[in-house]
């Protein structure tokens, strides 16, 4: 079976990250896309982010109704903050027969070199890239890369942050969030502070 990882925070997940994984799953030769909700992106400040089991019951709810999209806490075990090398190699030794894709932003792309082991990465899986509208950055080397995928996705620019400031400032935001998402985020009063 091959798999796309789609990492995230998911802080909270949106409209816009279930178009891209759905995407993935549909128009791509993935079989599935796990939504791999991360405890801690060593580039944010963890202050931000609301509690592991919150984000994690909000991509469940979000994706319960999608055969092909699966949410997974399997980085909440493994040691913080978080490299996806070592989530890579946990994976492969837990599924063996399962073949793991990374499924990313045009604008992580161009940070990819600078991740940790990132050429391990490269050589042992395939990654799908999705466009992103402000990419004059592009790194030539990897988008050429025969492991670098780059798919026909539609370009999605909803951020979490924006949707965070959004509620926190009092603004209708339910068009940009799963419904049953919005009503996990309105009973239990986050973002508003």
């Amino acid at each position: 079976m091959k798999v796309g990882l789609y990492f995230g925070t998911f802080n909270p997940i949106h409209t816009g990250h279930l178009i891209i994984a759905n995407h993935m799953a549909e128009f791509t030769d993935l079989d599935q896309v796990w939504l791999v909700v991360t405890p801690h992106n060593p580039l944010k400040k963890k202050s931000t982010l609301l509690e592991d089991h919150h984000r994690l019951e909000m991509v469940f709810l979000a994706t319960e109704t999608y055969d092909r999209l699966k949410p997974t806490d399997i980085e909440f075990r493994l040691p913080q903050p978080n490299y996806t090398v070592h989530t890579l190699a946990h994976l492969q030794e837990k599924f063996p027969s399962y073949e793991f894709s990374l499924i990313m932003g045009e604008d992580n792309l161009n940070s990819l070199h600078k991740w940790k082991n990132y050429e391990v990465i490269l050589e042992n899986h395939d990654i799908y890239v999705y466009p992103r509208i402000n990419n004059e950055n592009a790194n030539e080397e990897l988008i050429n890369n025969h492991k670098i995928h780059k798919i026909d996705a539609p370009v999605i620019e909803i951020s979490s942050t924006f949707i965070r400031n959004s509620i926190r400032d009092g603004k209708e935001v339910r068009p940009l969030l799963p419904q049953k998402v919005w009503e996990y985020i309105d009973h239990n009063l986050f973002y508003k502070k």
